[in-house]
Parts: C-alpha cells; sequence; structure tokens
C-alpha cells in the first residue's frame, strides 16, 4: 500500500518534472541537448508503468473490444473541444497582441526542432494525434487513474490524476502564453477538465479506446490551429 502511494505520488508528479528540465532547466542548451533529455524523460516515464504491472505485480492488461456508444462519445467530444479550440483562436486570439506572441514563440521552437518544413510537422502531427495520445490514456488513464482507483473514491481518482495531466501542460503554456496570462490558467482547467472526462469515460466503459479517440481529436485540433497559425512559415 504504502509502496504504490510512493509510486503513484512520482507517478503523478514525473512529466511535469521532464516538461520543466526540457522548457525551463535546458532552455539555454542546443535543442540536441534538449531532445535527448526530453526522450530519455519520456521512455521513463511510458515504460515504467509497464514494466511495474507486468512484471513486478503480475498483473495482466486485460482487453476489451470497444463500444459503439464508446467510440460516439469520444468523436463528439473530440470534435467538440477541438471545433471550440479553432472558435477561440479565430475570434479571440488571432490578430491580438497574445497571438502575435504565441505565433512567434511557436515558430522559434518549431524551427529550433527542424519542425518548420511541411512535411516534418505534418509527420508530428500524425504521431502526437495517434500515438502520443494513446501513449498519455494509457499513462494517466489506465496506469494513474487505475491505480489510484484501487484506493480512493472515483471523484479522488479523477482529481489528482487530472490536477497530474494539468500540471505539466502549465508550464507549457505559461512558456508561450506567460506566467502572468490568464489564458495560461484557463486552458490550464480546461485540459484538466479534458482529463476528468477522459478519465471518466474509462472508468465508465472500461477501455481507453473513447478516451484515446476524444485526445487523439483534440490533438489533431492543436495542430491545425498550429498550422493555420503558421502557414506563412511553411509557405517560405
Amino acid at each position: 500500500m504504502q509502496n504504490r502511494k510512493a509510486v503513484l505520488s512520482l507517478a503523478v508528479i514525473f512529466p511535469t518534472l521532464i516538461t520543466w528540465i526540457y522548457f525551463v532547466a535546458l532552455s539555454d542548451h542546443a535543442a540536441g541537448i534538449q531532445q535527448a533529455a526530453y526522450s530519455i524523460g519520456k521512455v521513463i516515464q511510458f515504460v515504467a508503468p509497464a514494466v511495474l504491472i507486468y512484471f513486478v505485480s503480475r498483473t495482466d492488461y486485460g482487453h476489451k473490444k470497444p463500444q459503439s456508444s464508446e467510440l460516439l462519445l469520444g468523436a463528439i467530444s473530440g470534435a467538440t473541444i477541438a471545433g471550440a479550440m479553432w472558435v477561440l483562436f479565430h475570434f479571440v486570439i488571432e490578430g491580438t497582441a497574445i497571438g502575435e506572441k504565441l505565433a512567434t514563440e511557436v515558430n522559434d521552437k518549431i524551427a529550433g526542432l527542424q519542425l518548420d518544413r511541411f512535411g516534418a510537422f505534418v509527420g508530428t502531427a500524425i504521431f502526437y494525434a495517434a500515438c502520443h495520445s494513446l501513449l498519455e490514456e494509457y499513462y494517466w488513464r489506465w496506469f494513474v487513474f487505475g491505480q489510484l482507483r484501487k484506493d480512493t473514491t472515483l471523484v479522488t481518482a479523477i482529481a489528482i490524476s487530472s490536477f497530474g495531466f494539468m500540471a505539466h501542460h502549465v508550464i507549457v503554456l505559461a512558456i508561450y502564453l506567460g506566467w502572468n496570462s490568464p489564458l495560461t490558467y484557463a486552458f490550464a482547467i480546461c485540459i484538466a477538465i479534458g482529463g476528468a472526462g477522459w478519465a471518466w469515460m474509462y472508468s465508465r466503459f472500461g477501455s481507453l479506446y473513447g478516451a484515446w479517440l476524444s485526445h487523439a481529436i483534440v490533438d489533431a485540433g492543436i495542430f491545425f490551429v498550429g498550422y493555420q497559425m503558421l502557414k506563412a512559415t511553411f509557405a517560405e
């Protein structure tokens, strides 16, 4: 019990630590060093839970076929969130001082990562929407939320896992929008609500398919907004 609490405490804060190292501690270092540290951290984050559950706890991963209602809810929720992001960007943020700052910060970041070519950007978008979203659902919903649920109530497990899911995004948002920007914290709250919804979906249906589909659509929407923001860069 105590060991599981310690492991889960580390699991909740570890992604935030990785993000802080990448975006803050190594911000003045070469992009290759930043990316290497980030990649090592991500490998640890996504491999450790599988090793712990299967080889240490000797627990079967389990498998459940997706339900049509689960996929429908995932598609509708994902499309709704992605659509709301597009509307917010075009009618609230685009053309403002915050919008210009955001575009500059994002442009500098993708240039440093050599993603300022259309093909590289699209390839990264596909990876994040299809693969990274699944890895995050596996980590935050299947592992963190699933293990918390063994010792806590549904509401508590949702709250803790969603707060952890939100926390590392706060750093990313603050880098692009500023620590003093209300949008940083407004978007962070939206992320926590999204995480809570995906945790509830996992609890309700017993599989990650719906949450993954919703998360994938949201990530695709983020990259689409990013493309709209940086069209001039890709046209050069």
